[in-house]
């Protein structure tokens, strides 16, 4: 098994907002039993209510009891299946959840090609965004200087659907880029988007990528980690970029998109004139889904080709 990297950045230079998270996280780690039993209690005395324990014989005290719950409740997600049809068709009582559902969450689909809806409330988007923020300074210690540029990150929406119900079903990093957790996000030097709030949340993936990609390389010198969330949307942003290198060239160029060109709202904002054509000289950490390293892009070149190597 490979070694871990080191840790580049000393200890006396972790900034202080760092260090608090790097703090948390040995924390939960070290006692990852306890604060497990903790997180498991809570859940069950918040949800003391429902039916669904109701249902499984735990009531008043034994609602918050671990060992009855681990005895008595069985895990089958196909069990509260019928639970989930009645939440989506508009029953408001507390049927999986002592707290008011918000939205279902959608994954990928099923081997049978059909979308799981997942319950979800207004607590887990703030869970969620505390675990995005853990991130940042874990890789800070090992790739330094990331608060010196920007990150060129592909962030995509995807469709949005409701239930009979009225709730909103989408999936997981389409709720959180819609939610006010990303869009009036704080300033953070460690993460500086190339890309506008705009491009993220245009639904048409073409236009989308294509935005997205002009503005980085308008903004190539400010550029120090490249990426997407997903290894395949980093793919795909290559292979766009291989096939309308010429046209990005051409609006950047000129500060104007072509008459076939996305006329997206970052297209037009990006407006950057007589923009040197590189490909992202100074950035250091391209990344993709978990894999996250120190790198370099090359130079410049004519065009991109499959064959440019990360």
């Amino acid at each position: 098994m490979p070694e871990a990297p080191k840790a580049t950045s000393p200890s006396s230079s972790v900034p202080d907002e760092h260090r608090s998270v790097l703090d948390f996280i040995e924390n939960v780690t070290a006692n990852a039993d306890a604060v497990q039993e903790r997180v498991l209690l809570e859940i069950l005395s918040q949800n003391a209510c429902t039916e669904y324990l109701t249902r499984h014989g735990l009531v008043g005290r034994s609602a918050a009891d671990a060992n009855a719950y681990r005895r008595q409740v069985p895990l089958s997600p196909t069990r509260i299946q019928p639970d989930i049809l009645r939440i989506a068709n508009g029953d408001t009582s507390p049927i999986l959840s002592g707290r008011p559902i918000s939205e279902f969450l959608t994954s990928s689909g099923t081997s049978g090609g059909e979308r799981k809806l997942m319950p979800s409330i207004d607590d887990e988007l703030d869970r969620r965004t505390l675990f995005y923020k853990l991130m940042m300074p874990v890789i800070n210690q090992f790739v330094p200087d990331l608060d010196k540029g920007k990150a060129m990150y592909l962030y995509f929406v995807k469709s949005e659907s409701k239930t009979p119900g009225g709730l909103l079903a989408r999936p997981v990093l389409t709720s959180y880029y819609k939610s006010r957790h990303f869009i009036e996000r704080p300033y953070d030097a460690f993460n500086v988007y190339t890309s506008p709030t705009e491009a993220v949340l245009c639904v048409d993936s073409y236009q989308s990528m294509y935005a997205q990609l002009l503005c980085g390389l308008a903004q190539n010198s400010d550029v120090v980690r490249v990426g997407a969330v997903f290894a395949s949307g980093f793919i795909r942003a290559i292979k766009f970029l291989e096939k309308h290198w010429p046209r990005l060239c051409r609006d950047i160029r000129t500060g104007r998109s072509t008459r076939r060109s996305p006329t997206s709202r970052c297209a037009r904002r990006s407006g950057a004139c007589c923009v040197p054509i590189r490909r992202w000289p100074t950035a250091s950490s391209p990344s993709a889904g978990s894999s996250r390293g120190k790198g370099s892009f090359p130079g410049s070149g004519p065009t991109p080709s499959s064959s440019t190597s990360l």
